[in-house]
């Protein structure tokens, strides 16, 4: 199994490209089973997620063919409502083949997800939204079983708010009858981003961004060519790391827009950010002052990076609160941390850091995407050398991390 090693102390420099967004292409790409014809995406990001998505398309007869980072999809072949649990237990976003084949085949037989190490996220409001436009669904055998006659409009009141959720949904609702309104939806850019794909291939969606979207139903599809928009989340990683190190970083190809939260925040420790146009310069200067973070749903500030700013409040001057409210299982790196030296007591969905003033380099173990993201980052400014164990999970949500900031002028390579 790969480790990523890394010897810290080295101000980042230079220029870093943000790559696609994962949040954005799964749900896109599996827009692709809604329609006949082949569909064209760009800018996809080369990870193992998105390599699981289109190995679960593949299994539902689509043709998928990779060139560089732009993806081609037929799904004109679309012949299988099964996602076994094979292919959907390395991923839980394979759960948003659901709504497409229902939409498209009137039947979808999905293994149910499960759990992941950062909670429970369980899929029942997307069953029941899926009731509610008419279909049947039962549970068997681990298995979502859902299939209906005709798909109809409905109101769909989301108890608490839920990214895939309102995404299957929304891709069930577009070749429903009449107006579906999805109340309590998710704001997240990656929302809008599948939104607007899907009008380029025909649908009729109001609202996205908004709490309220409405989908007006059309009888069918075509294909489209779509771009995905850049990952907020690599980018937010890539600025905190340029404030972390006291290093001058410019991010390209990214979407400030996105950014409102980690900015203002970052800003407020002391870093200098300055934004022209899709490019943001970040400069890290002086002692980092301390900040208090709450995670919320968009337009808030991320869940996913929250691991991230732990480790620049870790040191920090005096002492900071970070309370997570999206996952009840998300502070599971602290351990890891603290055995770099960090000063973290946890209560609760709640994390007190008493900023230190250097963190020493140790062997870790990676237990998520964002807490491996957020390992790599405490290596960078430890003391010697830090080993980070289990590296998989960044493969999943980073396209070659390692190398990106190795070309910043990181001590930082991948041992296989």
């Amino acid at each position: 199994m790969d480790k990523i090693i890394v010897e810290g102390g080295r101000a980042l420099q230079g220029q870093v490209k943000i790559s696609g967004a994962k949040n954005a292409a799964l749900p896109i790409l599996a827009s692709s089973l809604l329609t006949d014809g082949t569909n064209t995406y760009a800018n996809v990001p080369d990870l193992k997620d998105v390599e699981s998505i289109k190995l679960l398309l593949a299994h539902h007869g689509a043709r998928v063919e990779t060139v560089g980072d732009t993806v081609r999809i037929d799904a004109s072949g679309l012949n299988n409502h099964e996602a076994p649990y094979d292919l959907v237990r390395k991923m839980r976003a394979s759960v948003l083949v659901l709504g497409p084949l229902l939409a498209r085949l009137k039947k979808a037989r999905v293994s149910l997800p499960g759990g992941c190490a950062i909670g429970a996220r369980p899929i029942n409001l997307h069953l029941k939204g899926l009731a509610a436009l008419g279909a049947r669904i039962e549970l068997n055998h681990g298995y979502v079983e859902a299939t209906a006659d005709e798909l109809r409009g409905a109101e769909i009141y989301l108890d608490t708010v839920t990214v895939t959720g309102t995404e299957n949904l929304m891709m069930a609702a577009v070749l429903a009858r009449g107006v579906t309104v999805l109340r309590n939806a998710a704001r997240e850019p990656e929302i809008v981003a599948l939104a607007e794909a899907l009008n380029r291939m025909g649908a009729a969606i109001e609202g996205a961004g908004t709490s309220v979207v409405t989908i007006q139903g059309v009888p069918c599809l075509h294909p489209v060519a779509v771009s995905i928009i850049p990952d907020r989340i690599e980018a937010g990683t890539f600025m905190v790391a340029a404030a972390l190190t006291r290093g001058k970083v410019t991010l390209v190809d990214c979407a400030p827009e996105h950014l409102g939260a980690c900015i203002h925040k970052l800003r407020l420790t002391g870093a200098e950010i300055n934004i022209d146009g899709q490019t943001i310069h970040v400069e890290g200067r002086g002692r980092i002052a301390s900040v208090d973070i709450k995670t919320q749903p968009y337009p808030g500030f991320p869940t996913d990076m929250q691991a991230q700013f732990m480790v620049l409040m870790s040191v920090a001057s005096g002492l900071s609160l970070i309370c997570e409210t999206i996952f009840e299982n998300r502070f599971i790196h602290v351990s890891e941390l603290k055995r770099m030296g960090a000063d973290i007591q946890i209560s609760g969905n709640s994390a007190m850091i008493k900023g230190v003033p250097s963190l020493s380099g140790a062997p870790v173990m990676a237990t998520d995407l964002r807490a491996s993201a957020s390992l790599i980052l405490a290596g960078l400014i430890a003391d010697g050398q830090t080993v980070v164990n289990r590296v998989y999970h960044l493969d999943r949500g980073y396209q070659s991390i390692e190398k990106k900031f190795a070309r910043l002028g990181a001590a930082i390579w991948r041992q296989k």
